[in-house]
């Protein structure tokens, strides 16, 4: 498992009965989390002293209650910054376990001397496009939602890098891969952290385990002569690390060699000291 373990700024405190207990920045939330089964543990005394509970509809969806945050807040990693604010479906703008990859990925962009061109596909509010920035790539950052790029534009300026070499393209991740190809543009990294299900900015339907496996092998045909990283996440339940693994292993590693991890990201608990699993990566690296 690979432990986002390097957070000042958010804090898993507890989790049990199938929620989490967190600290993001100054406020505590409650969130839901379906990989959270076991019960009855749950001891930390800041359950009942949250400034926001999420709680799930029996009818779908779900909505805040208790809700005492700000409009928005900011938050830290490194020297990065976030803005953060209670979305629907639970989230808030970021997904702290990401930070595993984040360093990952920056110390490779870093360590390799030369100039590296980063492809961000279903890149939400700029997590990864922002610590690749830092590290010193140049980003092209793709997303569907028009509010997420918009999101992810001020979280670099917040972060000092309004001025970095990032490109913000709201599109159809598929669509924008396909004209890539026509255009013959290359790329030294790929990062994918593609949704379980989606609409594109037309109506386009995404569903990950139809899908995923086409848009690696587009996406991979983007790759430079002398590519650096490829990476897929997953939230899904019904593609496991090493599935997307095989599918790096079909598209990636057997034109270029290198080599293959994958696994589960997590978030160390406070209250029991235990991380808690918290999605899926697949890495690829050239040797």
């Amino acid at each position: 498992m690979w432990i986002a373990d390097n957070w000042k700024d958010y804090e898993l405190l507890d989790a049990t009965d199938g929620e989490r207990l967190e600290r993001w920045g100054e406020y505590i939330l409650i969130r839901p989390d379906p990989q959270i089964i076991w019960k009855g543990v749950g001891n930390h005394k800041l359950w009942k002293r949250a400034d926001a509970s999420y709680k799930r509809s029996s009818k779908g969806g779900g909505a805040w209650s208790e809700n005492r945050l700000p409009e928005q807040w900011t938050i830290k990693y490194g020297d990065l910054s976030f803005y953060l604010k209670p979305m629907g479906f639970k989230h808030t703008g970021l997904f702290p376990e990401q930070a595993a990859n984040w360093d990952w990925f920056s110390s490779l962009i870093k360590e390799v001397g030369r100039p590296i061109k980063v492809l961000n596909l279903f890149a939400y509010t700029g997590g990864a496009t922002l610590a690749a920035a830092a590290a010193g790539a140049s980003v092209v950052h793709v997303d569907a939602s028009k509010g997420m790029v918009a999101q992810a534009k001020a979280n670099a300026a917040l972060s000092g890098l309004g001025e970095a070499p990032i490109r913000y393209i709201v599109d159809d991740c598929k669509k924008f891969v396909e004209r890539e190809i026509r255009r013959k543009n290359r790329y030294d990294a790929v990062i994918m952290d593609p949704p379980s299900y989606g609409r594109g900015p037309s109506g386009e339907v995404w569903k990950i385990e139809d899908s995923v496996g086409e848009l690696v092998h587009l996406a991979a045909s983007l790759l430079s002569d002398k590519p650096l990283f490829f990476l897929i996440n997953s939230y899904t339940t019904g593609l496991s690390p090493m599935a997307m693994q095989y599918i790096l292993g079909l598209e990636v590693c057997s034109k270029f060699g290198g080599r293959l991890e994958a696994g589960e990201l997590g978030l160390p608990a406070t209250a029991s000291g235990l991380p808690i699993p918290c999605g899926a990566s697949a890495r690829w690296q050239s040797e």
